[in-house]
């Protein structure tokens, strides 16, 4: 097989990876849709005519697939060929558990896997600057590390298998909810004549949408100091007044509205004195976490 890699899901992330991959290594292509045949066609790519196909040509076959299910069906014909690779990346936007399933499936062939979450966008994926959430063995991450360096700005490896999904999960979720938070937001200030590029400087400032994760989540809540800074019952005051200004503005709140609750209950819990970062304690004793242990 010389070190061929296989890529099986050739979508907008897949093709992107192929582009990256093109011209650096022999790279056997495939999808379900015959029709992607065509944005790869400028691509130094041999396209495949199956998963099967592939498994019987390249080492390392990476997935990137759109929904989990496909990522087993995959999995399971790879597994199921008279010549399985050596590991299977998975590349794909699954949950951990859905990843954890893919390694036990592959553990029980004999087979390695990581999971290999991206934590970028196609454009830089397609530069080959991609950065790799990835979750696995050391000794699986080791067999895996050159070919992924071939493409990658930069490879985080998170834990075990599974680790690399659940990181990507997570910055999703925070960049969602943070989109619904910006257009809220956005909202407002239209209502309230502000203009919107300056609001996007006001927010891209060092004091702005950065400032909670690096001078609270960083600086407070990694090293559990709440004492002194911005107090629970002010952080709740100026909620409230958002929520009043919205209310007087004709605006609908979701997520802004669902994040003042929690400063609702800290008061309630005796924390108004405590930098606001001391919300983070409210979840260390309704989950079982400690942030501040590393």
């Amino acid at each position: 097989m010389n070190g061929s890699v296989g890529l099986i899901g050739l979508g907008n992330a897949g093709s992107a990876l192929a582009s990256a991959f093109s011209g650096q290594c022999r790279l056997v292509g495939f999808d379900a849709n015959p029709a992607r045949r065509q944005v790869v066609a400028g691509l130094d790519l041999e396209w495949a005519g199956s998963a099967v196909d592939i498994a019987g040509q390249a080492e390392i076959v990476l997935l990137s697939l759109p929904k989990p299910e496909a990522s087993k069906a995959v999995v399971a014909e790879l597994l199921g060929s008279a010549q399985p690779p050596q590991l299977i990346v998975e590349t794909s936007t699954v949950t951990p558990n859905t990843a954890r399933d893919l390694g036990a499936m592959c553990a029980a062939a004999d087979v390695a896997f990581i999971d290999a979450a991206v934590g970028s966008g196609v454009q830089a994926m397609a530069a080959g600057q991609v950065t790799f959430l990835v979750g696995g063995t050391d000794d699986a991450v080791a067999q895996a590390r050159p070919t992924l360096e071939l493409v990658a700005k930069a490879i985080y490896h998170l834990g075990p298998v599974g680790a690399g999904s659940g990181a990507k999960v997570v910055n999703n979720a925070v960049m969602h909810a943070l989109m619904v938070v910006l257009i809220e937001a956005g909202a407002m200030a239209g209502k309230l004549d502000i203009p919107m590029e300056a609001l996007v400087d006001i927010l891209g400032s060092a004091d702005g949408v950065t400032r909670p994760l690096q001078h609270r989540f960083r600086g407070r809540i990694l090293n559990g100091d709440y004492a002194g800074g911005m107090s629970v019952d002010n952080a709740r005051k100026d909620s409230m007044l958002a929520l009043e200004t919205a209310q007087d503005c004709g605006v609908p709140l979701f997520a802004i509205m669902a994040a003042h609750t929690p400063y609702e209950i800290a008061v309630g819990e005796g924390m108004g004195d405590q930098d606001y970062a001391a919300l983070a304690k409210l979840w260390e004793a309704w989950c079982g976490v400690d942030f501040s242990a590393g």
